[in-house]
């Protein structure tokens, strides 16, 4: 298992956007980080890489669950009275953008050279040493 990298590590700008990119691209941006010598070295920005991408696991549950719901709701509904389930469909729709805004969110507070942590994410991920 890899050595705990140091967090009295100085966090350059460099390190800054990276985290930022890290919750708004994601996938992408937390791979490339990771299998990267800088994801190596650089404390800040392979913990916020780690965090987006639990971020991203717990927004495609999130997805799915809404998905699921939604579906078998609206169903329901649906049979009842037509309208209804077409209303609860598009009420639906912001639960969607959640997991983007909060993403956004911890993005900024990670430009702004803060350790974030995400309730209950960060303490299940701490627990299992990804962190």
């Amino acid at each position: 298992m890899a050595e705990k990298l140091s967090r009295d590590q100085e966090i350059t700008d460099n390190d800054k956007l990276m985290g930022l990119l890290s919750y708004v691209i994601w996938l992408l941006v937390p791979l490339i980080v990771l299998l990267t010598e800088a994801g190596k070295t650089r404390a800040f920005q392979r913990y916020h890489a780690i965090q987006a991408l639990g971020v991203l696991v717990a927004a495609v549950i999130l997805d799915v669950v809404i998905s699921v719901g939604g579906c078998l709701a609206t169903t329901v509904l649906g049979a009842v009275s037509g309208g209804l389930g077409s209303l609860l469909g598009v009420c639906l729709v912001p639960l969607y953008l959640v997991p983007w805004v909060v993403s956004i969110y911890y993005g900024i507070r990670a430009y702004q050279g803060q350790y974030v942590e995400i309730p209950y994410l960060t303490k299940f991920m701490t627990q299992q040493g990804w962190l």
